[in-house]
C-alpha cells in the first residue's frame, strides 16, 4: 500500500514538473546591433553637436593662455638679454636678472596651468560623454524591448556581444533605428560625422598634444 502511495505521488510530482516545463514560452531570439543604434540615433547627434562646442571653447582658451605664455617667454627672453649687456648700470643689470627670474617662474606655473587646464577639460569632456551616452543608451533600449515584445520575442541580443551567426531574418536593427528617430527635428543640428567608439569614448580636448611656451634657455 505504501509502495503503490509513493508511486502515485512521484508520479504526480513528475507530471507537473512536466506541466510547468510545457508552460514555458517557447524560446525565440532576435538580434539587434546596438553600436549602429547609437551611431544612428538623431539624439546622438545633438549631444555630440553640444560636446564639439565645448571641446572648440577649451580649445580656444588653451589657445589664449598659450599665446600669453609665448608673448611672456618673449619679455623674459629681452630681460634675460639686457642683465648680461656690459653697456647697463650694474644696477641695472641687478633689475633685469631679478626681473627676469620672477618671469621664468611664471612661465613655469602657465606652463603648469595649461598641462592642468587640458587634462581637466579631456576628463570633464570624457565624463560628459560617459553620462550623456548612459542616458542615450537606455532610451534606444526601451523601443529595443518594445519591437521585441511585439515580435513574441523572449531574448534580444546585441550582435556585438560575441554572437557568432544570427540569420538576418531575426535582426530588428532598421525596425528599432526607425523607431528611435520617429521623432527626429525636421531639421537635425549640425553634428560630427559619427559617435567615438565605446571603448575610446573620449572627444580630444584642445588639440591631440599638450601645447607648450617656449622658453629660451628652459630645459623641457
Amino acid at each position: 500500500m505504501n509502495r503503490m502511495l509513493k508511486s502515485i505521488l512521484t508520479l504526480t510530482a513528475f507530471g507537473a514538473a512536466a506541466l510547468g516545463l510545457t508552460a514555458q514560452p517557447a524560446l525565440k531570439l532576435l538580434t539587434v546591433d546596438m553600436s549602429k543604434l547609437l551611431e544612428g540615433y538623431y539624439r546622438t547627434e545633438q549631444e555630440m553637436a553640444k560636446l564639439k562646442g565645448s571641446e572648440q571653447k577649451a580649445q580656444e582658451e588653451l589657445e589664449r593662455m598659450v599665446k600669453e605664455g609665448n608673448q611672456l617667454a618673449d619679455q623674459y627672453k629681452a630681460t634675460l638679454e639686457q642683465s648680461k649687456n656690459s653697456l647697463l648700470t650694474p644696477e641695472a643689470r641687478t633689475k633685469a636678472e631679478t626681473d627676469s627670474s620672477k618671469m621664468l617662474e611664471d612661465i613655469q606655473h602657465r606652463q603648469n596651468d595649461i598641462n592642468n587646464f587640458r587634462s581637466n577639460t579631456q576628463r570633464l569632456l570624457t565624463q560628459q560623454w560617459n553620462n550623456i551616452r548612459g542616458v542615450l543608451v537606455e532610451e534606444i533600449l526601451k523601443k529595443v524591448v518594445e519591437a521585441g515584445k511585439s515580435k513574441g520575442a523572449t531574448m534580444v541580443v546585441d550582435r556585438n556581444a560575441g554572437v557568432v551567426y544570427a540569420d538576418a531574418g531575426y535582426d530588428i536593427t532598421e525596425e528599432c533605428l526607425a523607431a528611435i528617430n520617429k521623432d527626429r527635428p525636421v531639421t537635425p543640428p549640425a553634428a560630427t560625422s559619427a559617435v567615438p567608439a565605446p571603448a575610446a569614448s573620449t572627444p580630444a580636448a584642445a588639440g591631440t598634444e599638450t601645447p607648450s611656451v617656449t622658453v629660451p634657455g628652459l630645459k623641457k
